[in-house]
């Protein structure tokens, strides 16, 4: 695919050298030795951990496994082919009883809600272990589904440093491929595995392939309307992106505070700590 889309092609040492220098600064800037993964069986998840490992060493990554009863057992098969091939520790938790219980009083909700809930759930499960493990949350959520707002806020999308979200989801196949995570993980078609049969294309309507071209020019080289027709983009996919990406805003920011002082935090006011002093 990339052959076909140079523009999107990664010098993958220098991307590798620059995520993990600078993963390994920020999380020892924080105060932290270690690191936790939610580790699903896919793709993203499966990158973030192997940047990890070559961070830090297999002996500060802990990787989390926390499957529903509907989850694919190759996607925990999948995961566990990552945790053997990097060594790292690992721990199971099945999240089957807590979702269970809080949906016995909504039998009528949707596989929104349900897959929202689990996504929520996965991370305060991530959070309460980091505290026990005096490790930081290291987040899995690519550029793609960023732009387009395809994650749970407070679920997936949350962590305190994503090494991943700056690459379109072409990128992470690429960079994955020469990081050497397992094939079964990079050849599978991508799923947040919330609901049986679930994925990601099929739920968005279009290809991560696609779609990574069109935010390429759209997004990184600023292209107008016209200058994406003249591309062959139609109208009604350029639309449909587009509202995407601006709907979801909300998910890319800090909760809004309404300024009624004169150093409203993260507006006026900062730590030092973030110019480096």
């Amino acid at each position: 695919m990339l052959e076909q889309a140079p523009y999107l092609r990664l010098n993958e040492e220098l991307a590798t050298t620059l995520l993990t220098t600078a993963l390994r600064e920020e999380v020892n800037k924080a105060g932290f030795n270690k690191v936790i993964i939610g580790l699903s069986g896919g793709i993203d998840s499966a990158l973030s951990l192997y940047l990890a490992v070559k961070a830090f060493g297999p002996e500060n990554v802990v990787a989390v496994r926390m499957p529903y009863k509907t989850s694919s057992p190759a996607s925990l098969e999948d995961a566990q082919a990552a945790i053997d091939g990097t060594g790292v520790e690992s721990i199971t938790i099945d999240i089957t009883p807590q979702i269970d219980a809080y949906f016995e009083q909504f039998p009528e909700a949707t596989p929104l809600r349900r897959g929202n809930k689990m996504a929520r759930e996965r991370m305060t499960i991530l959070y309460d272990l980091s505290a026990a493990y005096d490790a930081l949350v290291v987040g899995t959520s690519n550029r793609t589904e960023i732009l387009l707002g395809y994650g749970t806020q407070y679920g997936d999308t949350a962590s305190a440093i994503n090494p991943i979200g700056d690459l379109y989801k072409t990128q992470v196949r690429q960079l994955s491929a020469y990081l050497n995570v397992p094939e079964q993980i990079i050849t599978k078609a991508p799923s947040a595995d919330l609901w049986e049969a679930q994925t990601d294309e099929s739920e968005l309507g279009f290809s991560y392939f696609d779609v990574d071209r069109l935010l390429y020019f759209m997004i990184d080289q600023r292209y107008t309307l016209d200058q994406l027709r003249a591309l062959g983009f139609e109208d009604d996919f350029i639309e449909r992106v587009s509202k995407r990406i601006i709907r979801n805003q909300y998910k890319r920011t800090m909760p809004i505070i309404l300024k009624t002082g004169t150093r409203t935090v993260g507006m006026d006011f900062r730590y030092l700590r973030d110019w480096g002093l």
